[in-house]
């Protein structure tokens, strides 16, 4: 079931069991947001997000169990981490909004941001030339985008010794030996002598200038907190696997339809809905078939992303007619069931708009991607613990053979 955004008086004090002098007192401290109710100055709605994070501190205290089984499906948070921030439908890296940094940064200066906290540590980290002329030729050609960098990937690490130190500043300049390894990998270029976007651009589509909307889509996809992938390079570390690992298996992930592999899904999509119409949005939906590329739990009022991404494609591209075919698809879904695109559609708008080849949409999120998976590898080696949960046994008992 849906949560709502905000909550009654009644609604709030019933999920935390208290009286509306408590709700008061809450609000008082800071711990639940409250505002106005448009139209009644007396009556006053509060954040659901606040409640029910005070409503899981309460259950915390009385079973732990319970909040730690449920914090593994989109609960409360279980590692702490200085990187990313999501909060009030806006999201941010180390304190700086990511919707500005892709308009204002390059994805080397965020990478730098991410791994050291410091953007000036991107010209002494990726200024460092490197021939990667043997390693392209590893990937099979045949293979899609993911598996072909996976391949790379784990015959570069294993010929990469500077990769096993793992300290910060050494992490950080294996991320950008990896970072600039798969861009020269997707581009099918073996020297990464110019910025990742710039080299992206002259192999993709050398008749545009679209760096600036590549760049952006790198940023905006850079990290997402602990989401499937980061989750699973964040273990990874956890074990002192070195950062190609961690990489490895951050790719592994990102390629499930449930995360980085539904941009799949909508370019699937936009290639059977030629004209999408309300009508064809509301056939789909009677047949129990969801509409890729739209809505985010995490974002009720639309993914920040998305709106960055196409916007700065429609400032750019405004006249292209693949475009306005995804503008189309956005204005049926929001007539028919009102939800808001989210940065798979965006991605899939990009490599349309730009002609570029199937898959590469995800590929552009692997990429941009890798700068968080570094992120989090740096902090999980300075934590220096194993993630290593329990499980909760529900097969058979012990028992005798006979």
């Amino acid at each position: 079931m849906k949560r709502k955004r905000y909550l009654t008086a009644a609604e709030a004090t019933g999920l935390l069991g208290i009286n509306t002098g408590t709700l008061y007192s809450y609000v008082s401290r800071g711990l639940v947001r409250s505002e106005k109710v448009e139209g009644d100055s007396r009556q006053r709605r509060y954040h659901a997000e606040d409640v029910y994070r005070l409503k899981e501190r309460k259950e915390q205290r009385r079973n732990p169990t319970k909040v730690a089984q449920d914090a593994i499906h989109w609960g409360a948070p279980i590692l702490e981490s200085a990187l990313t921030l999501i909060t009030d439908n806006n999201l941010y890296y180390r304190g700086y909004s990511a919707l500005e940094l892709a308009a204002t940064r390059s994805i080397e200066e965020v990478a730098a941001l991410l791994w050291l906290d410091d953007f000036a540590r991107a010209e002494s980290l990726f200024n460092v030339p490197d021939s990667f002329e043997a390693l392209i030729d590893v990937g099979r050609a045949d293979l899609p985008c993911v598996p072909r960098l996976i391949q790379v990937l784990a015959r570069a690490g294993s010929e990469d010794l500077d990769a096993y130190w793992l300290s910060p500043d050494r992490v950080a300049r294996t991320g950008a030996r990896i970072l600039r390894l798969m861009a020269c990998v997707l581009a099918e270029k073996p020297s990464a002598d110019r910025p990742v976007a710039r080299l992206l651009n002259e192999r993709w589509c050398p008749v545009q200038d679209a760096v600036r909307v590549l760049n952006a889509a790198l940023i905006l996809c850079a990290d997402h907190e602990l989401n499937a992938s980061s989750f699973a390079a964040r273990v990874a570390a956890s074990a002192e696997a070195q950062p190609y690992a961690v990489v490895i298996a951050g790719l592994a992930a990102i390629q499930g339809f449930k995360h980085g592999g539904n941009t799949e899904r909508v370019e699937a999509l936009l290639c059977e809905m030629e004209r999408p119409t309300p009508a064809l949005i509301a056939e789909r939906i009677r047949r129990g078939e969801r509409i890729p590329g739209f809505g985010h739990r995490l974002y009720p009022d639309g993914d920040p992303r998305a709106m960055v991404l196409l916007g700065m494609l429609r400032e750019q591209f405004g006249a292209s007619p693949a475009l306005k075919q995804v503008d189309d698809l956005i204005d049926s879904v929001r007539e028919t069931i009102e939800l808001f695109p989210n940065i798979d559609l965006a991605l899939v708008a990009l490599a349309r708009t730009l002609n570029l080849a199937s898959g590469a949409p995800l590929a552009l999120f692997a990429l941009g991607r890798t700068a968080g998976w570094i992120g989090h590898a740096i902090e999980q080696y300075q934590r220096g613990d194993l993630i290593r949960p329990r499980a909760t046994y529900v097969g058979r008992p012990p028992r005798q053979e006979r």
